[in-house]
C-alpha cells in the first residue's frame, strides 16, 4: 500500500510540475506544448516509460534511500518568448516552483490532519493512509525542486546557468544535455554520496515541515 502511495504521489507532482512547464510557456507566447496536449492534468501524455516508472521502481527496490523520476520533456520554442532570456528562466523555473508549491500544500493539510485526528478521532487505518500521502507529498516534491536544480543540462537549473556563460560555452553546456541523463545515473551509481550533498536542503526543509505538523499536537 505504502509503494502505491508513493507511486500515485510521485506521478501526481513530476505531471503538475511538465504542466507548470507548458503553462508558463504559454504565458510567455508559446503554445507548441500547448498544442501538443501538455497543459492537462491528464498524467497519460506527460509519461516517459524510463523515467517515469522503471528508473523510480529500480530505486525503491534498491534502497538506496534517493527516489526520482521523470517525464516526458516538455517541447518549447523559445524564439516566441516575448523575452527569450526572462521568458527561458521562467519557463525552466515553474516546475521547480510548483513542487515547492505542493510541497507547502502537502505540509499544511498534513498539520490539519494531525490536528483534526487530536479533536475528532480518525480510523487508524485512515489517518495513517492521509499521512504517508502528504508526508510523501513534502518529501517528493522538495526532492523533485532540488534534483531539477542541479545544474547538469538538461535539468531546468542548467538553463538559468547557460544564460550567464560565455555564447560559445553555453552551446556546449547545452549540447551535453544530450548526455546528460547518463552523467546523472553515473554519478547515482558511482558517487551517490554526491547527489545528497546536492539534496542535502531536501533533509533540512523535510525535517522543518515535520516539525511544524507536530509543533501543534
Amino acid at each position: 500500500m505504502e509503494a502505491f502511495i508513493l507511486i500515485v504521489v510521485l506521478l501526481g507532482s513530476i505531471v503538475v510540475h511538465e504542466v507548470a512547464h507548458a503553462w508558463q510557456a504559454r504565458r510567455e507566447g508559446d503554445d507548441t506544448a500547448e498544442k501538443l496536449g501538455r497543459i492537462t492534468l491528464n498524467p497519460i501524455p506527460h509519461l516517459d516509460p524510463l523515467g517515469s516508472f522503471i528508473v523510480p521502481a529500480l530505486l525503491y527496490v534498491s534502497g538506496s534511500g534517493i527516489f526520482f523520476g521523470w517525464a516526458k520533456p516538455v517541447l518549447v520554442d523559445p524564439t516566441k518568448y516575448r523575452s527569450y532570456v526572462a521568458g527561458d528562466i521562467r519557463v525552466s523555473l515553474a516546475g521547480i516552483v510548483s513542487n515547492l508549491i505542493l510541497a507547502a500544500i502537502s505540509t499544511l493539510l498534513w498539520a490539519l490532519l494531525i490536528n483534526f485526528d487530536s479533536v475528532v478521532a480518525l480510523p487508524f487505518a485512515l489517518l495513517q493512509t492521509l499521512s504517508i500521502t502528504f508526508s510523501y507529498g513534502v518529501l517528493i516534491n522538495l526532492v523533485l525542486a532540488f534534483f531539477n536544480l542541479i545544474p547538469i543540462p538538461p535539468l531546468d537549473g542548467s538553463h538559468v546557468v547557460a544564460h550567464v556563460l560565455p555564447e560559445e560555452i553555453a552551446a556546449r553546456y547545452r549540447q551535453f544535455g544530450q548526455y546528460g541523463i547518463f552523467a546523472l545515473m553515473g554519478i547515482l551509481y558511482f558517487f551517490p554520496g554526491g547527489l545528497g550533498v546536492a539534496l542535502y536542503p531536501v533533509y533540512v526543509l523535510s525535517d522543518l515541515a515535520e516539525w511544524f505538523v507536530f509543533l501543534w499536537t
